[in-house]
C-alpha cells in the first residue's frame, strides 16, 4: 500500500466520530469502480480497494453487481469489506476483513444480518446503487430502517493528512509534465490526438491516470470539448487558432487533480486573444490571493463575481456547465464549491489542509472564450500552488 496501516486507523477513527455524531451505530459504505473513477472513491478512502473486474456494473448468471463494493462499519471495529474478485490481496488492503462475492448486493445484506445490525443504519451510496439492488437491499435487512448519508465520509476527507499532502505533491508534478507536453503540443500545431497522447504518457509512465484530457479549438470552442466521445479529436490547429486542454483525473493514488490552460496556436496571439487569456489568468489569480484558513468561501465567491463583472464576459457551455469559480478535490470533486448564491454556505469557510481547484471562463464576441484552472493546496497563511505549468504560453 501507499499509505500505512496508520493512516486508515486516522481515516476509521474520523468517519466513526462523524457517524456518532449523526447518531448511528452502523453504517454500509458503497462504490463503484472497475474503471470509473467518480464514484470509486469512499471504499478505496476506507480499504485502499479499488476492483478490476470491469467498467460496467454487470447483472448475468454468475454474477451480481459486478464493479460494485461495499463496507461495513460497526461497533468501531475494523470496516469489513465486500468485493467483487476472489482471492483477496491483503497486502494490497488497509482492513484484514475482506469477502468476495460473485453477488456483492447479496454478501452485504447477509453479512448484515449475520452481525444481527438492526434499527438506524447509515446508507452511505445512494447515489451509486440502483433502484434495483437497493430495494433488494430493503427486503432482506427487514430490522433495518435505512437513512441516506451519502456525505458521512466529507468531513473526514475534506482535510488532507500530511501524508495526503506529499501524495498531492507528486500528483502535482505528474499533473504539470503532463499538461505541459499537452500544450506544448497544441501550441506546436499538432492534432489534438497527438498532444493528448503526449500528455496520456506522461502521465501513465509516471505511475499515474487520468480520467480524461479534454481538448478543444477553432470554430468550436465554446463546447468543453471537440470530440466528446474520445475527448480529443484527430483535428489539427491552425496557426491563430485558440487552443484548450485539461489533463483531469485521480493523477496519484485516485488523487484528483484537473488544471487547464487555454493559449494560441503558434504562440503569437492578437491583441484581443491576449487580452482575453491575461483577463482569465487574472481573475484565477487574484482568487488564489484571497485564500486562506479562515476567509469564507462566499468572499470568494463574491470576488469571483466582482472581477467577472468588470471583465464582462459571453458564457459558452463549459462556463454554464460549471458555474463556479473553484471546488475542493481529493478522491474526486469535494466541497467546498466556490459560488454564489446556490453552492455556498454563507458561513463555511477555508482550512489549512483543503486542496482546491481554482478557475475561470471568460467569452468575448468574436474572439472565442478561455478556460483555465489551477491547483493549490491551503497552507498555515496562504497558498501553495501544486500545478505550476505556464499559465502563459507566448
Amino acid at each position: 500500500m501507499y499509505f500505512p496501516r496508520e493512516e486508515y486507523e486516522r481515516r476509521w477513527g474520523l468517519v466513526y466520530d462523524e457517524l456518532e455524531r449523526r447518531g448511528y451505530e452502523a453504517a454500509v459504505v458503497w462504490s463503484c469502480s472497475g474503471g470509473t473513477y467518480d464514484r470509486c472513491a469512499n471504499v478505496l478512502y476506507l480499504t485502499n480497494y479499488y476492483s478490476t473486474s470491469n467498467g460496467q456494473i454487470v447483472d448475468e448468471p454468475i454474477w451480481a453487481g459486478r464493479a460494485l463494493s461495499g463496507v461495513i462499519l460497526a461497533n468501531r471495529e475494523t470496516p469489513e469489506l465486500h468485493m467483487d474478485e476472489p482471492f483477496p490481496r491483503f497486502a494490497e488492503l488497509a482492513t484484514d476483513r475482506a469477502h468476495y462475492h460473485n453477488d456483492v448486493v447479496r454478501g452485504v445484506y447477509e453479512a448484515v444480518n449475520a452481525r444481527k445490525i438492526t434499527g438506524r443504519v447509515a446508507f452511505v451510496g445512494s447515489d451509486i446503487l440502483s433502484w434495483k439492488y437497493g430495494k433488494r437491499m430493503q427486503e432482506n435487512t427487514s430490522e433495518i430502517e435505512w437513512s441516506a448519508e451519502d456525505d458521512l465520509l466529507g468531513p473526514a476527507r475534506r482535510i488532507k493528512s500530511s501524508l495526503e499532502l506529499d501524495c498531492y505533491r507528486e500528483a502535482g508534478r505528474i499533473a504539470t509534465r503532463g499538461l505541459t507536453r499537452l500544450m506544448e503540443g497544441l501550441v506546436a500545431g499538432r492534432t489534438e490526438a497527438e498532444a493528448a497522447g503526449a500528455a496520456a504518457e506522461e502521465v501513465i509512465r509516471s505511475g499515474g491516470k487520468f480520467h480524461m484530457i479534454p481538448v478543444n479549438h477553432g470554430d468550436t470552442l465554446e463546447y468543453w470539448t471537440r470530440a466528446p466521445l474520445t475527448q480529443a479529436s484527430t483535428d489539427r490547429p491552425s496557426d491563430g487558432d485558440l487552443v484548450r486542454g485539461f489533463v483531469f483525473g485521480p493523477i496519484y493514488q485516485g488523487y484528483w487533480l484537473d488544471p487547464g490552460r487555454t493559449a494560441v496556436c503558434g504562440a503569437k496571439p492578437t491583441a484581443a486573444q491576449r487580452e482575453l487569456i491575461e483577463t482569465t489568468v487574472g481573475i484565477i489569480e487574484q482568487c488564489i490571493a484571497a485564500i486562506r484558513p479562515g476567509v469564507r468561501v462566499a468572499e470568494v465567491a463574491e470576488l469571483g463575481d466582482r472581477l467577472m463583472d468588470k471583465a464582462g464576459t459571453v458564457k459558452d457551455q463549459i462556463a454554464e456547465l460549471v458555474p463556479l469559480y473553484g471546488h475542493g478535490v481529493g478522491l474526486f470533486w469535494e466541497h467546498p464549491y466556490i459560488g454564489k448564491p446556490f453552492m455556498t454556505d454563507e458561513t463555511e469557510t477555508f482550512d489549512a489542509g483543503m486542496v482546491l481547484g481554482i478557475e475561470a471562463f471568460v467569452g468575448r464576441e468574436g474572439v472565442g472564450s478561455t478556460a483555465m484552472e489551477q491547483n493549490v493546496i491551503v497552507g498555515d497563511s496562504g497558498t501553495e500552488l501544486l500545478t505550476t505549468a505556464p499559465m502563459i504560453w507566448y
